[in-house]
C-alpha cells in the first residue's frame, strides 16, 4: 500500500508540475464521454490507484478509479521519469468490476 501512495504522490506532484501527456485515444475517450481535462486531472487527483502494471513498457502503468459528477471512470495512465500519459479513460462496465475496484472472475 505504501508504494502505491508513493505512485499516487508521484502522480499528484507530476500533474502539479504540468508534466502530463494526454494520448489521442484518451482526448477521443474523453470528447465521446464529454470529459474535460479538468475533469479528469480531479478525477485522477482525488482518484484512487485500484491496479499497477509494474512491467508495462515503456513506462510502468497504473489503473485509477475516480469520480466524474458521480460517474465512476477507470483512467489508465503510464508513469514515466519525467511526465504522466494518460493512456484511455473509460466508464467500467458493472458486471465485469466488484463495486468499481476489484475485477470479477470470468467464469
Amino acid at each position: 500500500m505504501e508504494r502505491e501512495m508513493n505512485g499516487k504522490e508521484r502522480i499528484i506532484d507530476l500533474i502539479e508540475t504540468g508534466e502530463i501527456l494526454i494520448s489521442h485515444h484518451a482526448r477521443v475517450r474523453m470528447f465521446e464521454r464529454n470529459v474535460s481535462t479538468d475533469d479528469l486531472i480531479t478525477a485522477i487527483s482525488s482518484g484512487e490507484i485500484i491496479e499497477s502494471y509494474p512491467d508495462d513498457e515503456p513506462c510502468p502503468s497504473v489503473l485509477i478509479m475516480g469520480l466524474i459528477d458521480s460517474v465512476v471512470y477507470h483512467t489508465v495512465i503510464a508513469v514515466c521519469t519525467d511526465h504522466i500519459r494518460v493512456i484511455t479513460v473509460y466508464i467500467p462496465e458493472e458486471n465485469k468490476w466488484i463495486e468499481y475496484r476489484r475485477r470479477r472472475n470470468e467464469p
